[in-house]
């Protein structure tokens, strides 16, 4: 009943129901037969039902508890093999051995300081939210607000070099990191070229010449022979449909991602 009224609510934004569904995928079968599951989705239609325009609150809010339950993915740790040979050969001395096996452990402690780096750097974004800004502070260059900002940056540093480490994926999860797929042309080779260039350019927004200029390429690059007005069409029709569906993915990252820890427990209505 959930996901049918959502799916009512929704329609200005396809997305939604298909990120709740890689939601349900990812977590742990044991809790969607919970009754702890059952009392989320009774409390959170009830208030959708009560207020239908917070609809992507209580959406984001299952999403949460759902990914709060999903399976922790464990890393393996390699061994370091020792070769065995039969024949007799000297023994190296003990202090050679210490750097090979202390190889492992030092990657552990590694690990182990970056992760106690982002619990740091968290517990100071936390204490700047929480500190009151007046006019006189917007202006300063160290404000608490340039500073969170900076912080930011620095956490999301150590937490891509953790992830390189552990050998793991650094996407979050993100509505603005899912890829957009194209299909708006009868040519497969425009369309591939389209789609690879705007989920290189994820950060930036294309402008119409270099959709245009993406079809040229593909068109003299496949030997489609494609006349110019013919070009310039499809690169309008193809700048309108990426760059509405690109606005979409933004309003529903923000609606997902708005707010900080100081909003978590608000449960409007």
């Amino acid at each position: 009943q959930f996901v049918e009224l959502c799916g009512q609510l929704t329609r200005e934004h396809p997305e939604v129901l298909p990120f709740l569904a890689s939601r349900r995928r990812k977590a742990d079968g044991a809790f969607l037969g919970s009754a702890e599951l059952r009392a989320v989705l009774r409390r959170c239609l009830a208030r959708v039902r009560a207020r239908r325009d917070k609809v992507y609150v209580y959406i984001n809010e299952l999403c949460t508890v759902l990914k709060a339950h999903a399976p922790r993915r464990k890393i393996p740790i390699a061994t370091v093999a020792t070769p065995q040979n039969t024949a007799t050969a000297p023994t190296p001395p003990a202090a050679s051995d210490a750097p090979t096996a202390a190889l492992p452990s030092g990657s552990k402690r590694q690990i182990r300081s970056l992760e106690n780096l982002l619990r740091v750097y968290a517990g100071e974004i936390r204490r700047l939210q929480e500190r009151e800004l007046d006019l006189a502070e917007l202006d300063r260059a160290d404000s608490p607000y340039v500073q969170e900002g900076r912080l930011k940056r620095r956490l999301m540093r150590v937490f891509e070099r953790l992830c390189a480490l552990k050998r793991c994926s650094s996407l979050t999860g993100r509505v603005a990191e899912q890829r957009v797929a194209y299909r708006g042309t009868r040519y497969p080779e425009v369309n591939r070229r389209i789609e690879r260039f705007v989920n290189r350019r994820a950060a930036a927004f294309p402008d119409y010449a270099d959709i245009l200029k993406v079809i040229e390429k593909a068109s003299a690059r496949h030997g489609l022979a494609l006349p110019r007005r013919r070009m310039e069409s499809m690169a309008q029709d193809a700048f309108r449909e990426v760059g509405n569906r690109l606005q979409e993915r933004r309003h529903l990252d923000l609606v997902y991602n708005f707010g900080s820890h100081l909003t978590d427990q608000y449960r409007p209505g």
